[in-house]
């Protein structure tokens, strides 16, 4: 069952656990249903590539996915991470809210 996610894509985060640990990155990618995220620059892997007609073949670098728990959004004051919370604005808008500082993460 996917679960509602967080972070979205677009968002800064900061790996905070792993082989990544302290990198920052945009979200590329979000996979609710295993509670993955992919992450520019995060995790890379090397794919080992067959020729096709479209592509040539070769050893390819590129991002994995990485758990949702493992990373944490990037607060837009203080650039530091930080846990997501949500309130109701006044025209009846659901936005996420930083929890350390209160800033507004939807525009």
């Amino acid at each position: 069952m996917a679960t509602k996610l967080k972070i979205k894509k677009g968002d800064r985060v900061k790996v905070i656990t792993g082989g990544s640990k302290g990198k920052v990155g945009d979200v590329l990618r979000v996979l609710p249903k295993e509670n993955r995220v992919v992450v520019s620059g995060v995790n890379m892997i090397k794919r080992h590539t067959k020729p096709s007609r479209a592509e040539a073949g070769g050893i390819i670098e590129r991002e994995a996915t990485i758990h949702v728990s493992n990373v944490a959004l990037l607060d837009p004051k203080s650039d530091k991470p930080t846990k997501v919370g949500f309130r109701f604005l006044e025209d009846g808008r659901k936005v996420r809210v930083a929890r350390a500082s209160g800033e507004t993460i939807d525009r």
